[in-house]
């Protein structure tokens, strides 16, 4: 079976990647040119474990092509994935405006039937849009040729993607009423899944459109849940690692995502929350749980703040900060909407000067901080700091030499804003500990 994907940046290049190593023939196209040159030579512009290794295999094997002619590569496949961005919008939630551009161009190129499957994350009615747009070229062009159009959402979460599809929790397929031939070729192509017993859900396209912002929302909202509790532990002299714990053993809770922070980031949760939020208004309801997550989250950020404040003896004008972790999360290059990246712009805001370094995200902090100092690894970022703070969670981070760091600091003091240290630990070394929700 060929298949083409539309977009390759990372929903896309992980998705094409993983077709291939199921043995399907995968064209993945993008209007970048250079970026697909840069493909076809087996290297990857962004970082995700695993990746790069499975890009130069299907290259290799001739399994995966890069094209900038998304013509020829809509012509030569059965199957079709939009996979390109949708970013948020004040106005309209999410901006369809690249969806609509390929479903467009899809519709002034298709001569025979092809199964048009969206892989983006989108509101629910993007399907339906997705086929009157192909229809209105089809019109334009005095044209009759069928085509189904199919929801596919991605739950991959970055760092862990290339496992999420080869090894998923489930799959959720939508189709249009009665088609039972796209949902036979969709079964056909993820055929590798169901010889592995993965969980397949089979539904209409509103149900499955609304089940990735269903399942991020829900995650997003027991974070938030926990970051309140973290608080509320460090009033009554709590410790929140020990409420979660407790709360997790309880297998209808679980554990997963019970971890006191800054707060949620990155480019599916803000995004995704914003998104729900926004349809569900517009239909004339609220998301009220949700709409509430959002506010935890965005406290949650200014809470974080406040306790570099507070280690700083309360004001932050003319103090150094030693920022570990730019990223939004580990195994990952991705700053979007990162925690990291609005404390740095809250310090900043305040006068602090702040020295950082982050395993795989320098680059991009360059480019969307250029105020602060990249320094060369998380020793070199404490020197002469008044404050080492950790922001995301790289295992490099979880244990570091506090000797070394109490040399290098200005001021023995450690703001722990993902709870990785045990604060008795890091005070019988000499260092002053803040953490969230622990005392």
């Amino acid at each position: 079976m060929n298949v083409c994907v539309i977009g390759c940046g990372y929903v896309g290049l992980v998705t094409g990647a993983c077709f291939s190593e199921f043995g399907l023939q995968v064209t993945c196209a993008d209007e970048d040119a250079g970026k697909i040159e840069l493909l076809r030579s087996g290297e990857v512009p962004i970082y995700e474990p695993g990746l790069e290794d499975l890009v130069r295999r299907g290259v290799g094997s001739d399994r995966l092509a890069f094209t900038g002619d998304s013509e020829q590569a809509i012509s030569n496949a059965l199957v079709v994935f939009i996979a390109v961005g949708t970013p948020s919008t004040r106005e309209e939630g999410t901006d369809l405006s690249f969806v609509e551009a390929v479903a467009r161009e899809i519709g002034k190129k298709i001569d025979g039937y092809k199964v048009i499957v969206t892989k983006s994350t989108v509101p629910v009615g993007t399907c339906k849009k997705v086929r009157g747009w192909i229809e209105e070229e089809l019109t334009a062009r005095d044209q009759e040729v069928s085509f189904s159009v199919v929801s596919n959402p991605e739950f991959l979460r970055e760092g862990a993607a290339i496992g999420d599809f080869l090894r998923p929790d489930r799959v959720v397929v939508g189709t249009e009423e009665g088609d039972d031939h796209a949902l036979a070729i969709m079964k056909d192509l993820y055929r590798p899944l169901f010889l592995n017993e993965t969980p397949f859900v089979f539904t209409d396209l509103a149900s499955s459109e609304l089940s990735k912002y269903a399942a991020n929302a829900f995650l997003a909202t027991k974070i938030s849940f926990v970051n309140e509790l973290a608080i509320l532990c460090d009033d009554v002299g709590g410790d929140v690692q020990g409420v979660a714990r407790a709360m997790g053993l309880d297998r209808r809770i679980g554990s997963k995502f019970l971890h006191a922070g800054p707060g949620f980031g990155g480019s599916c949760f803000p995004k995704d929350t914003r998104a729900a939020a926004h349809f569900v208004r517009s239909i004339g309801r609220k998301f009220e749980i949700v709409e509430a997550a959002m506010e935890v989250n965005a406290r949650q950020l200014l809470y974080a703040q406040e306790k570099i404040q507070d280690a700083c003896g309360g004001n932050l004008a003319g103090k150094t900060v030693a920022m570990l972790g730019l990223s939004f999360k580990p195994e990952t290059d991705d700053i979007r909407e990162g925690s990291a990246l609005g404390i740095s712009r809250g310090l900043l805001k305040e006068g602090a000067s702040i020295r950082a370094f982050d395993p795989q995200a320098m680059t991009a902090a360059a480019d969307a901080l250029p105020e602060i100092t990249l320094c060369e690894d998380a020793y070199d970022a404490a020197k002469g700091a008044d404050v080492l703070v950790i922001v995301t969670e790289w295992n490099e981070f979880r244990a570091l030499a506090m000797d070394r760091l109490k040399k290098a600091l200005k001021a023995p003091k450690l703001v722990d804003l993902r709870n990785i240290y045990d604060p008795e630990t890091v005070r019988r070394n000499g260092l002053e500990y803040w953490g969230i929700g622990r005392r």
